[in-house]
C-alpha cells in the first residue's frame, strides 16, 4: 500500500508533500515516513495518509476563482495608454480657467457698480 507523506518544517507552517512510502499498515508507514522524510531535515510534524484516500478536484470539475482578467491591477499594463484623454483634460482645464476669468470679471464689475 502506498502512503503519501506531508511534512511541516516548523509549527504554523503549511504542510508540503515530500514523497511517499510503501507499507502494509499505518504504523509502519509512519515509521518509514519518519526515517525517509524527517530524519535529516528540521521537522515539526508529518501527515501520513493512504494515497487511495486523497482525491483531486481539477479545473475540469470545478470553477475555481482567478479566471477573470485582472491585468489592470498591474502597473505594467498601462504602458500602452491611449493619450486621447489628455486632450480632453487640457480642454477641461481651459474651460475651468475661462470660467474663473469670467467670475473674476463679474466680481470686478459688481465692485465698480
Amino acid at each position: 500500500m502506498i502512503w503519501e507523506v506531508f511534512r511541516q518544517e516548523s509549527a504554523g507552517d503549511t504542510y508540503e508533500h515530500v514523497g511517499n512510502v510503501h507499507a502494509p499498515d499505518s504504523e509502519l508507514a509512519e515509521q518509514f515516513a519518519e526515517v525517509q522524510h524527517a530524519r535529516r531535515m528540521q521537522t515539526n510534524s508529518l501527515w501520513v495518509v493512504p494515497a487511495d484516500e486523497i482525491s483531486e478536484v481539477g479545473a475540469q470539475d470545478a470553477a475555481f476563482g482567478g479566471r477573470t482578467d485582472k491585468s489592470y491591477r498591474w502597473a505594467m499594463t498601462y504602458n500602452d495608454i491611449d493619450a486621447s484623454f489628455a486632450e480632453e483634460v487640457a480642454d477641461s482645464e481651459e474651460e475651468q480657467r475661462e470660467a474663473a476669468r469670467k467670475r473674476r470679471e463679474a466680481l470686478a464689475e459688481e465692485g465698480d457698480a
